[in-house]
C-alpha cells in the first residue's frame, strides 16, 4: 500500500514554520530569517519514502492583515486549509500562547481535517515551563497530537514524522521521486537572494522588498551559472539604503547571496543586481501579483 497526502504548516508569523519545512525534508527549500513574516508564499517541499510520498506545504504566518500584501499572505496561509489532508499548526514554546496564535487556532474551527500541534523551539526553554504550556493549548482545541520539538536541532522530528505517517491516507505518488519542490529554480533563486536582504538590512526594508529573476542561463556542465536579477524597494530612500555608500552594502548581499547560491545549485554563480523603485508596490493590487507569485 502507497500513502501519501498533503500536509499544511500553519501558524503565526515567526514560529519556525520554513525552519520545520526544511528540516522535515531534509532540504533547504524555504528561506528562513529571525524577521516575521519572511514568509510570502505557499512553498512546497516533497519528501519521498519507500512506501510513501509526504508533500509539506508552507505558509505564511496567519496574522491580522493591514496591508494588501499582509492580506494577500494570509488568504494564502488559509487557502491550504481546504488543499491539505492534514495540518500542523506550529507554535512557539518561548514566547508561549499569544494573540497571533489565538487567531490561527479560531481560523480553525469549522477544519474537519486532523490538526497537530506542533510546539517548536523546545531547545530554547527549560523543560519543566512544557507541561503548562501543553496544557493551556490543549484547552484551546482538540488537537490529533502535541508534539514538542525543535526544527533547529531536529530533536522530535522523527517522531512527528512518524506521527504524521499514521494519519497519510492511501493515495498516488504525486510526483517524481526526484522531484523536491513544485516551486521553479528561478523562485528559488529569487527567494535566496531576498533571504540575504532580509538578514543584512534593518528597520522597514525587509518589508517592502521584492525579488524577481530577470534572467537565469544554466551553463554548460561546471561552467558558470548566469543570474540577473532585480530588487525592488517603494522609496528612493530604500534604494539608497541597499545600495549603500559607494556601493558597499549591493556588494555584500550579492556575495552572501552568491555563496548561498553556489551552495544549493552545487556550481559556481555569477550574480547581477540592480536596485529599482516601484512606488507604494506593496499597496497595488497589481503589482503584489506581478512580484508576489
Amino acid at each position: 500500500m502507497f500513502k501519501s497526502g498533503f500536509i499544511g504548516i500553519i501558524g503565526r508569523p515567526n514560529v519556525g514554520k520554513s525552519t520545520l519545512l526544511n528540516a522535515l525534508t531534509g532540504e533547504k527549500i524555504a528561506i528562513a530569517t529571525p524577521k516575521p513574516q519572511t514568509t510570502r508564499n505557499r512553498i512546497m517541499g516533497i519528501k519521498n519514502v519507500e512506501a510513501g510520498q509526504f508533500i509539506f506545504l508552507d505558509t505564511p504566518g496567519i496574522h491580522r492583515p493591514e496591508t494588501p500584501l499582509n492580506r494577500l499572505m494570509v488568504e494564502t496561509a488559509l487557502e491550504t486549509f481546504g488543499n491539505s489532508d492534514l495540518l500542523l499548526l506550529v507554535v512557539d514554546a518561548v514566547s508561549g500562547l499569544e494573540k497571533g496564535d489565538q487567531l490561527a487556532i479560531a481560523a480553525l474551527q469549522e477544519v474537519k481535517i486532523p490538526v497537530l500541534l506542533i510546539i517548536n523551539k523546545i531547545d530554547q526553554i527549560e523543560k519543566v515551563k512544557l507541561l503548562p504550556l501543553i496544557d493551556c493549548f490543549r484547552k484551546l482545541y482538540s488537537f490529533g497530537a502535541l508534539i514538542p520539538l525543535s526544527a533547529l536541532t531536529g530533536d522530535g522530528i522523527p517522531i512527528l514524522l512518524k506521527e504524521i505517517w499514521h494519519l497519510l491516507p492511501e493515495g498516488p505518488e504525486y510526483f517524481p521521486a526526484e522531484m523536491m519542490t513544485d516551486r521553479s529554480e528561478r523562485f528559488i533563486a529569487a527567494e535566496m537572494i531576498r533571504e540575504q536582504i532580509i538578514l543584512l538590512t534593518r528597520k522597514e526594508i525587509p518589508y517592502v522588498l521584492a525579488v524577481a529573476v530577470d534572467a537565469f542561463r544554466e551553463a554548460p556542465q561546471g561552467g558558470l551559472l548566469r543570474i540577473h536579477a532585480s530588487i525592488y524597494v517603494e522609496k528612493d530612500s530604500q534604494k539608497g539604503i541597499l545600495i549603500g555608500r559607494q556601493g558597499a552594502m549591493l556588494k555584500k548581499i550579492g556575495t552572501a547571496a552568491r555563496l548561498s547560491l553556489e551552495k544549493f545549485f552545487a556550481t559556481r554563480v555569477y550574480l547581477e543586481l540592480l536596485v529599482k523603485v516601484r512606488k507604494d508596490w506593496t499597496k497595488d493590487d497589481k503589482l503584489l501579483k506581478e512580484l508576489v507569485s
